[in-house]
């Protein structure tokens, strides 16, 4: 509708300059023939008759007096038609010459919006594109940078458990001459099957993270008992739980509650949420989880008692990469995707996740919806 607002004000405009410009030529012509005429007769009633003015005003110039009257009205109508468009035509020539800047690849060009009609529309959605122009090419900076982020992450990550475990199968394969008593035998190989789960984590990590990012992953959505999950999902850290001698409670409003949701995308989630706990709440000896349900929306909070988020760190937490202890310990070392996975998957099902941190407990929040329609969500990424 605004485009057809514009195009019945620029032919209004072209209409008007085209009057004004046959007005002007009538008005010279009308103003020429008058004088002369009036020239013709003074100098005729004197005697003085003169042959310049005979010749447009006499039989026999006539048609050649005519045919300069109209290619003078011609010209008087094209030059004011030309000084009545020369606005327009001079802020063309800027929008034509920004155009070339711009297929050059200077990004930076721009063109001052003036007026409303439809050059600087034009205008406005030249500098538009540009702007869209530039995100595009920061975001393609910025993916490749992540990129060589993730690989140097990665690498560092892999490497670390991948020497200790090629390490201590070397020394028990009697690799270095070294003959192992049976004890020392079994503390090195649960301690190389140790690291080579921490190695299947990080890799699943990885495959998570890159195929939430390049929207590879399909939802298979259905009917989810979210308390049944939980429970499960607990019931299988229990060794984890016990090695960190942490005790873990779960409570709930309602017995059970069915939601449309990816069970294996929520399991994802909570086994994160429920991993990042045990990892940095081991000094608080217990976590909480908590159910609350209504008939439209779900909450989970998963509570940890041990370290304390600094509050400047809190917005920071669910972006890649992103750890609140900087190191890479054994204890608690790993990519930082879990909760940047965490987060992709809660977006996925137009959900939210917070994250709250004081000396009462650090507390992961995520609701959901109970009837999610995956035709209906704008599924978010991990930026």
């Amino acid at each position: 509708m605004k485009n057809k607002d514009m195009s019945k004000r620029f032919y209004g405009r072209m209409a008007a300059n085209i009057g004004y410009s046959a007005l002007i030529a009538c008005m010279v012509e009308i103003f020429l023939v008058t004088n002369i005429s009036i020239i013709s007769r003074y100098l005729s009633e004197a005697g003085k008759e003169s042959g310049r003015f005979s010749f447009f005003l006499g039989e026999t110039g006539s048609l050649i007096g005519i045919l300069l009257y109209v290619l003078l009205g011609i010209l008087v109508f094209s030059v004011s038609f030309l000084l009545l468009q020369h606005k327009s035509m001079v802020y063309m020539g800027k929008i034509s010459t920004a155009m070339q800047n711009i297929s050059e690849g200077d990004l930076n060009t721009s063109v001052d919006v003036v007026g409303d009609d439809e050059f600087s529309a034009m205008a406005a959605n030249l500098n538009k594109m540009v702007a869209d122009l530039r995100d595009l090419m920061d975001r393609e900076r910025e993916s490749e940078r992540t990129k060589n982020e993730l690989i140097t992450n990665i690498a560092h990550d892999l490497r670390t458990p991948l020497t200790s475990i090629i390490g201590y199968l070397e020394l028990l394969s009697g690799g270095r001459g070294v003959k192992l008593p049976p004890e020392l035998e079994k503390k090195y190989i649960d301690i190389a099957y140790t690291k080579a789960k921490r190695l299947e984590k990080l890799i699943e990590d990885l495959f998570g993270f890159t195929k939430m990012t390049y929207g590879k992953v399909n939802m298979k959505v259905s009917q989810v008992d979210i308390i049944k999950l939980l429970e499960q999902l607990l019931e299988e850290f229990y060794p984890s739980f016990a090695d960190k001698n942490l005790a873990y409670e779960l409570s709930s409003n309602v017995p059970a509650k069915v939601i449309t949701a990816d069970g294996n995308l929520l399991a994802r989630l909570f086994d994160n949420l429920i991993n990042n706990a045990i990892k940095y709440g081991a000094e608080g000896k217990r976590i909480l989880v908590k159910v609350h349900a209504n008939d439209e929306i779900v909450t989970i909070s998963v509570t940890n008692f041990g370290y304390v988020i600094p509050p400047e760190e809190l917005p920071l937490i669910f972006e890649k990469f992103y750890r609140v202890e900087q190191s890479r310990s054994t204890s608690t070392g790993g990519t930082g995707l879990g909760l940047a996975i965490a987060k992709n998957v809660v977006d996925m099902h137009g959900g939210t996740i917070q994250v709250a941190s004081d000396l009462n407990g650090t507390v992961f929040t995520v609701k959901l919806k109970v009837h999610f329609d995956i035709n209906k969500e704008n599924f978010g990424k991990i930026g």
